[in-house]
């Protein structure tokens, strides 16, 4: 019996031994995966990081809001499937006395979101980004994201300077823990220096335009969203009433009023068809309503009211216009209402 229980126990050393070599072969075949490294430093930048050998640079100008910002992309789309990129951003200069170091944060994180995965994955490419936390480095407040491009997933962490905001990036098909933690904790950035005197507004100076264009004051945007125009018609001479100030609907939380997006039936994402009133047929009305309505920051109608169109008509096309969904609106990277009109066009 003593004999058997001491096989028995050998036998399970020996097992457990084995499970834990395969394993650890395992992580080294993974981390291995990528053959040579090297720390890049490219020249007039702030950071150095280490980034597989052979990995690519380019400087691209893309516009954003009326700014014109300038993207640094240093990127290996590795063999093994693996993504590691550097996004280098400037144009938003930093000056809270125009702006918040949030709203300033926020944009860019909004312009990297939108051209990144066109970068990766072609120019219909969709990047999803969740916040997980924030993170500091060397004096730099920073955040984590979860990012997913298609079938890559991974890690994104912001990090704004004073001259810049930087990007860093891995994504990849499988679970490579090793690796990205490896390219991930060799960022670096200098320590962050004691921060000049804000400047004043009314002192700024013509170099200073590109921060001023940058202000929700001066700045409007057309809603970002896209869908269906549903199964009614759009005039295309139709014209948007103008909002009224004592529309309940006409500030949002911070006081800031909602910017006009025009005619938004080509906006939204979700856009039922009204259904056609049996009085309205019977007596042969036909026609189109215009229906003014307000996009509240999550993308739903929060107010929807006729201002044109035949009356036997008007009930039904605001009933459907309060059923309409959009995708938020972002103005310096803060979700903002929006109003604008949907305009149904009843045809017998």
């Amino acid at each position: 019996m003593q004999l058997i229980r001491a096989v028995t126990i050998a036998g399970l050393a020996i097992f457990l031994v084995t499970v834990a070599f395969h394993h650890v072969c395992a992580q080294k075949e993974v981390s291995s995966s990528i053959a040579e490294w090297e720390t890049l430093r490219p020249d007039g930048e702030e950071f150095e990081i280490l980034m597989p050998k052979n990995s690519t640079a380019e400087v691209t100008k893309e516009p954003y809001h009326k700014m014109t910002l300038t993207m640094r992309l240093y990127l290996s789309d590795h063999p093994s499937g693996a993504v590691f990129a550097v996004t280098s951003m400037s144009g938003i200069k930093a000056n809270t006395a125009l702006y918040s170091e949030v709203e300033r944060v926020n944009s860019y994180v909004d312009a990297f979101r939108r051209w990144f995965p066109t970068k990766i994955r072609g120019k219909d490419a969709v990047g999803k980004i969740s916040l997980v936390g924030t993170k500091e480095l060397n004096g730099h407040v920073g955040r984590n994201y979860n990012f997913v491009i298609g079938d890559l997933s991974g890690t994104l962490q912001a990090f704004a300077t004073r001259k810049r905001f930087y990007a860093v990036v891995f994504l990849n098909k499988k679970k490579d823990l090793v690796t990205k933690e490896q390219f991930l904790s060799s960022f670096v950035l200098p320590e962050k220096q004691n921060e000049p005197p804000p400047t004043v507004a009314s002192e700024k100076k013509p170099e200073d335009a590109e921060a001023t264009a940058a202000t929700p004051e001066t700045q409007k945007r057309e809603p970002h969203a896209a869908g269906s125009e549903g199964s009614t018609d759009t005039p295309t001479d139709a014209k948007p009433p103008e909002t009224k100030p004592a529309d309940p609907a006409n500030t949002n939380a911070q006081g800031r009023r909602p910017i006009s997006g025009g005619v938004l039936n080509g906006k939204a994402i979700s856009l039922p068809a009204p259904n056609y009133p049996a009085e309205a047929r019977a007596a042969r009305i036909s026609g189109a309503v215009t229906v003014q309505i307000t996009i509240d920051e999550y993308g739903n109608v929060i107010t929807a009211r006729a201002v044109s169109g035949h009356p036997l008509l008007q009930a039904a096309a605001v009933s459907s216009a309060q059923q309409a969904r959009f995708s938020p609106t972002f103005l310096m990277g803060e979700a903002v209402k929006v109003t604008g009109v949907l305009i149904y066009n009843f045809v017998l």
